[in-house]
């Protein structure tokens, strides 16, 4: 039943998740004002959900155009269910915003295995993660996979070594000029710390931190084994997922060096939901996969109850 529904790719599929996601947000928001009493802000808040609805959006595209999984739902499906287990993640705004302009930088990075306009491509994704970097100025390390992937596709062309560069030249020129016009001149000075999240005292004591190294760990080695399955059956998959894979990593170094680092960890769920996905695919029993998808239901709901009781 489960798998049949999301195995498909039909416009429904992306409404169940998107009114499911709205429905989650809304209830979510309203047990911190009940907490908390705090006030929230409505156009931050509508903002951030519509980030998020488009983070789905993007998500099925990149699966349609870059076939890192067989065309399913099953990618958006997973994506959302981590943010269920992770509901943590939904009071950092800057967590939200510099994950999605770092899965667009993913996207255009995937795209250059094309080798057409490769140049254009490597600029979006620099100049996505350098915007990236302004909600979260550790994002800056995923410049790493730009030169990963110009070694990887196109290591020849000089030109390519050198786009990143314009990229971050014009993203500080921009923001210089941004923060000049409203009187923020020592912008760089108070944002780019570059602090180190992991020693700080008391960090795997925090709420999350456990949990967080669960994920990582159970998808480190869920990645293994669709490793192996991938190369048995080739079709080309291989370099994408190895850079997904780096992006994962990337992703779980993120969220150590930065001082919120249960919420940075969302940039790490696509390529997560990517490898989940494709470990789906390889089991061929529909029980086995019903029960599969069931209990990866099951879990984020309990770990989001159990989170309401701390």
């Amino acid at each position: 039943m489960i798998s049949s529904f999301f195995g498909k790719t039909k416009p429904i599929n992306y409404i169940v998740l998107s009114v499911f996601l709205v429905l989650f947000y809304g209830l979510f928001q309203i047990l911190q004002i009940h907490g908390s009493g705090k006030n929230l802000s409505i156009p931050l808040e509508v903002l951030t959900l519509g980030t998020l609805i488009l983070t789905i959006f993007v998500i099925n595209q990149i699966i349609k155009t870059e076939k890192v999984t067989e065309f399913s739902s099953y990618a958006m499906l997973f994506f959302v269910l981590l943010l269920v287990a992770f509901s943590n993640i939904l009071k950092d705004k800057n967590a939200i915003f510099a994950s999605f302009f770092l899965l667009l930088a993913i996207w255009r990075l995937l795209a250059v295995r094309s080798i057409k306009n490769v140049k254009h491509k490597i600029f979006d994704a620099s100049f996505l993660i350098c915007v990236a970097s302004l909600f979260y100025d550790w994002a800056i390390v995923f410049l790493i996979l730009v030169f990963v992937v110009i070694n990887v596709y196109d290591r020849k062309t000089v030109k390519n070594w050198i786009v990143p560069l314009i990229a971050m030249f014009t993203v500080f020129v921009l923001t210089f000029g941004i923060t000049r016009l409203f009187g923020i001149s020592d912008f760089y000075q108070l944002h780019y710390r570059f602090s180190f999240g992991f020693l700080q005292d008391g960090l795997f004591s925090q709420k999350g931190v456990l949990l967080s190294l669960i994920y990582l760990s159970l998808l480190g080695a869920l990645a293994s084994l669709v490793f192996l399955q991938v190369r048995r059956k080739g079709g080309g998959r291989l370099v994408p997922l190895r850079i997904l894979f780096l992006a994962f990593i990337l992703g779980a170094i993120f969220s150590f060096l930065t001082q919120n680092g249960t919420a940075t960890i969302l940039i790490t769920f696509f390529p997560a939901a990517v490898f989940l996905t494709n470990f789906l695919e390889t089991i061929k029993r529909p029980r086995i996969k019903e029960l599969v998808l069931a209990a990866c239901i099951v879990v984020p709901v309990l770990l989001f109850v159990q989170s309401l009781n701390q």
